[in-house]
């Protein structure tokens, strides 16, 4: 079984490209499992204001932001092997540490072209999961 770990923000459409390339990897889908991550440093966010009221609710499985919601069905309707979390705390910290939680094999990053002037950039949160992890990290960067 080959464990990625596959950090998701706001962005449908990053969320829905990570997907993909995750599905489409090499290996058969029973050969794949996927942890879809949403972590906030605080609560501030509207989609996880709505998570946590549903959650204080009583509901069981609140609904998760739509960028998660895109990923989980194309993933699971390809056959892969797929489950969501919710973290909160230090953004690079949570995934550091649940990629190791999970004994992650791969963590897969949507990484944003940042200047007008076409220079490629990390954000901080990528660059920094680059430099301090010690699993594989494979970056996507936005087409745009």
């Amino acid at each position: 079984m080959h464990t990625i770990l596959l950090p998701i923000d706001e962005s449908e459409t990053r969320a829905k490209r990570a997907a993909e390339i995750v599905r489409d990897l090499p290996g058969e889908p029973s050969e794949k499992a996927v942890i879809l991550l949403n972590v906030s440093a605080s609560t501030k966010q509207p989609w996880l204001q709505e998570f946590e009221s549903q959650r204080d609710e009583g509901r069981a499985e609140p609904e998760l932001p739509d960028s998660t919601t895109v990923a989980y069905e194309l993933l699971a309707d390809a056959g892969v092997e797929v489950e969501t979390r919710l973290e909160r705390g230090d953004i690079i910290e949570q995934i550091l540490a649940v990629a190791d939680e999970i004994d992650a094999d791969n963590i897969i990053m949507s990484g944003r072209k940042k200047s007008a002037a076409g220079k490629m950039l990390f954000g901080s949160v990528t660059q920094s999961v680059l430099l301090e992890s010690t699993r594989p990290v494979t970056v996507l960067l936005d087409e745009q």
